[in-house]
């Protein structure tokens, strides 16, 4: 299957209202993704290169949903221009933002994909004018909720940003009270439709890398200077080695990849556009301590990935059954009262045997790192440790089952400096120092 070729044509672009297509194809198969942005633009910024560019660089990154139906070793793209530094950035998406989706189906292309596509010179780029204002994706969970509490108390201009909003999406923007930015995204129907057949492949892709781009595009037409991812420094840790390399689940959350895209983002705007995780200096651990200080999102936010389907939100707020559920749990265990917990979730998800094997996998003890947006297994485990010692959650099921074993396998004294390291802000980020100094003012 991997012998056909993946072609991405030039994106095209309609107004009243402001609509963009992407046209790919897979040998004889041919696709169209649209983004629908709701609203028209200024003619003179929709034919600027900069924003035709990241137009082109978009194309790329949307299309890992169209090019993993057959992963093939060579994408064509005879129509765009690419510097090396962004064909760089591009390898990236697919080889390590699809490297959860490589391991799963056995598939093995580190290394191996190749780009043809016109060469972009690295003439400089003119300075784009943007104002100093912050676009916000929200995902609904705890995390991009815990940036809209600092950039509130640091008292900065931000606006809140999704694509294809559903469920606490839509409740948590609803409590936020800011009129947000909204973006239709339209996948290919028959794309969708393959995905089921057992001829092609199907799998997880980098949607946050997807999402990024079309901050950027919408930056660019609406005029914000600052995308402010809410990413915590765990999602640079990995699930499995695979094919020479360690497949991560989030990378495209990752530091790593916060590097490049923020690298490009400056390059193509005349270092105008600048691109960073809010929240990469804390822990999990911390992102809690800071989301227990407010209680208005409690009944509207949601970690759970059942509410992303492609069908929509139909059902309660967190299914209880799958990694992140179990995760946010346990974190927030540490830090929220016991009841005000349970109330969220509906029920106590350490007091159930029936979770035994998902809590035993998420803090190492059997298995591996679930393939899913959940903190570090040392973190976890450091976490469960802590609730060993806390006279509302000590005599749980789980807890009181893994507590011998947790100990034996790790040692008090690891786990306990964990649990301090864990509250310590990490100076690794990319955060501009004029909003880290108002940001971490609050934190």
């Amino acid at each position: 299957m991997s012998k056909k070729r993946f072609f991405i044509g030039k994106p095209s672009i309609k107004q009243n209202p402001l609509r963009v297509s992407f046209p790919y194809a897979l040998g004889d198969l041919k696709f169209v993704e649209t983004l629908e942005f709701g609203k028209s633009a200024n003619l003179e910024l929709l034919k600027s290169p900069q924003f035709l560019h990241l137009l082109d660089i978009s194309a790329f990154v949307l299309g890992v949903s169209y090019y993993k139906l057959l992963a093939p070793f060579e994408i064509n793209a005879k129509d765009i221009a690419l510097s090396e530094k962004e064909k760089t950035f591009i390898l990236d998406v697919y080889e390590n933002g699809l490297g959860e989706f490589f391991a799963r189906n056995d598939l093995k292309r580190f290394g191996k994909i190749k780009i043809n596509a016109l060469t972009r010179s690295l003439e400089t780029t003119k300075k784009t004018s943007l104002n100093k204002r912050i676009l916000l994706p929200i995902g609904g969970g705890k995390d991009s909720l815990v940036s809209v509490q600092l950039l509130e108390k640091a008292d900065l201009d931000f606006t809140p940003f999704a694509v294809n909003p559903k469920g606490p999406i839509i409740s948590s923007v609803k409590e936020i009270g800011i009129a947000p930015i909204y973006v239709k995204r339209t996948l290919d129907p028959l794309m969708i439709e393959l995905g089921k057949k057992p001829e092609f492949y199907n799998g997880h892709v980098p949607s946050t890398a997807i999402n990024s781009m079309i901050a950027s595009l919408v930056a660019l037409l609406f005029d914000y200077n600052a995308i402010a991812l809410s990413n915590e420094r765990s999602a640079s840790e990995g699930n499995v080695e695979f094919d020479g390399r360690n497949a991560n689940h989030q990378h495209s959350k990752s530091l790593d990849f916060e590097k490049m895209i923020a690298q490009i983002l400056s390059d193509i705007t005349g270092g105008e556009l600048k691109y960073f995780s809010l929240l990469r200096p804390f822990s999990e651990l911390h992102i809690a301590s800071i989301f227990t200080k407010e209680t208005r999102f409690d009944s509207a936010f949601s970690s759970c990935n059942t509410n992303f389907k492609l069908s929509g939100n139909d059902g309660d707020l967190w299914c209880c059954n799958c990694p992140k559920c179990f995760f946010v749990f346990l974190i927030l265990a540490k830090k929220m009262d016991k009841k005000r917990l349970i109330n969220i979730f509906g029920k106590n998800l350490l007091d159930d045997k029936n979770n035994l094997k998902a809590y035993s996998e998420l803090v190492g003890l059997t298995g591996h790192k679930p393939w899913e947006c959940v903190g570090e297994i040392l973190e976890a485990a450091a976490c469960l440790f802590a609730l060993t010692k806390q006279k509302d959650w000590q005599n749980d099921l789980l807890i009181v089952k893994l507590k011998d074993e947790l100990l034996g396998f790790y040692g008090e004294k690891k786990l306990t400096q964990e649990l301090s390291d864990l509250m310590k802000k990490s100076n690794e980020h990319l955060i501009p120092r004029e909003i880290e100094k108002k940001v971490m003012a609050y934190v």
